[in-house]
């Protein structure tokens, strides 16, 4: 089943480059995800197909307008009838990577809904599933979060990281701790050696040493 993942953006162009390389092209190109971008502009009013309006009751900066953004959801929503409609947000719920899993392991469609300038008309809020933040700051747009759910989600797809094991000895895959130091060749740099329990050969050490330090998460 190939999972579709549409971006709602008024710069849809920021995308390919980052979801058409490495882990996520191969998804792309063994079909297991198919991406599409929507430019919000294109359902812009008037003639200069805005996008944006002053803030009622006054404050500096535009806000997107909910006509567009809800025509365009409506547009991507008929393309793909059963999608999950999130919005990018420092007002929503934290991402994390139970939250990653969740949405691979569901393999649900999803629409990315990206605000711009100040923000959006709240009445948006209406039309849309989730609300999703990926920490406490304020980015120009919601253009890199989403590109950060797109890579956490898709690389967690079967068959997109080759071993099934890599992601479940990952970094947070049990919610509360840090992968494990990891070493390759050569066995010494600089006088910096690998731990000699790496090199033993006995695999109950080595998960030990592994267990020992992986690190708790903050």
């Amino acid at each position: 089943m190939c999972m579709k993942i549409q971006v709602i953006s008024i710069f849809p162009e920021m995308f390919p480059s980052v979801l058409e390389t490495s882990m996520l092209f191969k998804a792309k190109d063994k079909g297991i995800v198919e991406f599409d971008y929507i430019n919000l502009r294109d359902f812009g009013l008037g003639p200069r197909k805005s996008v944006d309006d002053i803030v009622y009751g006054g404050g500096d900066g535009m806000l997107l307008k909910p006509e567009p953004l809800i025509a365009s959801i409506e547009y991507a929503k008929t393309e793909v009838p059963k999608s999950k409609i999130i919005l990018m947000t420092p007002r929503g719920k934290r991402f994390n990577q139970a939250t990653a899993k969740q949405f691979a392991d569901d393999k649900q469609n999803l629409i990315l809904v990206c605000a711009r300038y100040e923000g959006y008309d709240e009445r948006v809020v209406e039309f849309v599933d989730e609300q999703i933040s990926i920490g406490d700051y304020v980015l120009t747009g919601g253009e890199l979060p989403a590109m950060v759910v797109i890579d956490s989600v898709v690389r967690l797809l079967p068959g997109v990281l080759g071993g099934e094991t890599s992601a479940e000895i990952e970094s947070f895959s049990d919610g509360e701790t840090l992968e494990y130091p990891q070493y390759t060749r050569p066995e010494d740099f600089r006088g910096k050696k690998v731990p000699k329990v790496l090199l033993s050969g006995n695999h109950a050490e080595i998960a030990k040493w592994r267990r020992q330090n992986s690190k708790k998460a903050d």
